[in-house]
């Protein structure tokens, strides 16, 4: 087993070159109606991956197919879904016993999800009025074995909770430094999820060779398109920094056309 101890902008790396994924498609939903909930595949995922019960394999195969061949083929690397022996590997895999605290843990800490269901839901209504024609994704839970945060696919984003147990959590001081620790806590699932989204859906092209500056603006321009969808500064640097001080100085640039932008050269001389 594995653990990667990401900066950020690697995490950041780490998804884009997952989010070829082939999942579920988007629920189309009116605004007066639009309302996320979570999916809980982490219950049926960790019920098999704790007592091996085989009516839950069949259910995730069965109601999850394209989140547990995410999981297993891109996720976790275990191989193809349809390796007879998948199932089998994929069970093993997690029997470790760090892998099985985090589990329980991850399952206790997220008995009720309430709360990020009307986190979600509020952000969702604030990007449609924005962005009327954005994709609404089905969102689902998931136990990640420490590799992800959120996964995004074609359709779908999943949040991995084993990554949000806390700051303080024992076994992430094994693996994480303490400023990587600070944001894996329950704060950070709606904020990492709005950045996660809307990067996907606003990529920086060519991202593994682009200069670092431009890498580095164009996430602080996803942080800062999230903290309006938030209402308030949840993510602070001094590129977040430059883009309010443009979107102060030119008004009439709407959300969406400063999303779509990528030339980095005149928020760079924003001091």
């Amino acid at each position: 087993m594995k653990f990667k101890s990401l900066i950020f902008i690697s995490l950041w790396a780490a998804l884009l070159a997952s989010c070829d994924f082939k999942l579920k498609p988007f629920s189309e939903m009116m605004d007066d109606t639009l309302e996320i909930t979570i999916q809980r595949y982490d219950r049926i995922e960790s019920l098999y991956l704790t007592t091996g019960d085989f009516s839950a394999l069949q259910q995730m195969s069965t109601d999850y197919p394209n989140e547990t061949r995410t999981l297993i083929e891109d996720v976790l690397g275990l191989g193809d879904v349809s390796d007879p022996q998948i199932n089998s590997k994929l069970l093993r895999f997690y029997q470790d016993s760090t892998l099985q605290t985090v589990i329980s843990d991850a399952e206790v800490q997220y008995a009720n999800m309430s709360d990020l269901n009307t986190q979600l839901t509020e952000a969702f209504h604030t990007l449609k009025t924005w962005i009327p024609d954005i994709k609404i994704p089905m969102v689902y839970a998931q136990i990640c074995a420490l590799d992800h945060s959120i996964v995004v696919g074609d359709g779908s984003v999943g949040i991995c909770l084993d990554k949000y147990l806390g700051a303080n959590y024992p076994i992430y001081e094994k693996y994480y430094d303490k400023q990587q620790r600070q944001s894996m806590s329950r704060e950070y699932i709606v904020p990492d999820f709005i950045c996660f989204y809307l990067l996907s859906l606003y990529p920086l092209p060519n991202f593994y060779n682009a200069p670092q500056r431009d890498l580095d603006l164009h996430v602080a321009k996803i942080q800062w398109a999230a903290n309006k969808v938030l209402g308030y500064a949840f993510f602070k640097s001094k590129y977040v920094r430059k883009f309010d001080k443009y979107m102060q100085k030119y008004p009439e640039v709407s959300f969406r056309q400063l999303l779509e932008d990528l030339d980095y050269d005149k928020y760079d001389k924003m001091d």
